[in-house]
């Protein structure tokens, strides 16, 4: 992958990775799931984006938000039934939930097939210093950086 480190935490892309393979391997509730999740510049990545419906992870202690906490974990894939974005700070804590990214599409190339969830995660990699991690209801997880594709793996 061609993601700096001192951009994208690595142990918190990996972590959000091995969730994003975990989803399209298991879905939810015996249905395939599509997810996006925007990583670091929390600032900005959250500037571009809106809350969809009342955020389900505002209120709670940062402290039980961790990507690495099994329950958060748990939380996550319960969440991912819903629609939008979720965003997650470089130290790994899941900020906020169901966001919808409005970010500058404009210019933005995805390869032939990929939908407004692959379209939005190239436009706020450009738009930010964050990379994302869409996973896709046809079972494969892609990671965009500076609104490219830069990982592609499938379950």
């Amino acid at each position: 992958m061609r993601i700096p480190q001192d951009r994208v935490n690595p142990s918190t892309l990996s972590a959000v990775i091995k969730l994003g393979l975990e989803l399209a391997r298991e879905g939810r509730e015996g249905r395939k799931i599509g997810s996006m999740f925007v990583i670091s510049d929390e600032e900005r990545t959250l500037d571009k984006s809106r809350c969809m419906i009342l955020d389900p992870l505002a209120g709670h202690p940062s402290s039980k938000k961790n990507i690495n906490d099994k329950n958060m974990r748990e939380t996550i894939k319960e969440l991912s039934m819903l629609d939008g974005a979720f965003i997650i700070s470089d130290d790994g804590v899941v900020l906020s939930a169901c966001r919808y990214i409005h970010a500058d599409s404009s210019g933005v190339e995805v390869p032939l097939g990929l939908g407004s969830r692959h379209i939005a995660a190239a436009a706020i990699t450009l738009a930010a210093d964050c990379a994302a991690v869409v996973v896709s209801e046809s079972s494969v997880v892609r990671v965009f950086f500076k609104g490219e594709v830069v990982f592609e793996a499938a379950t």
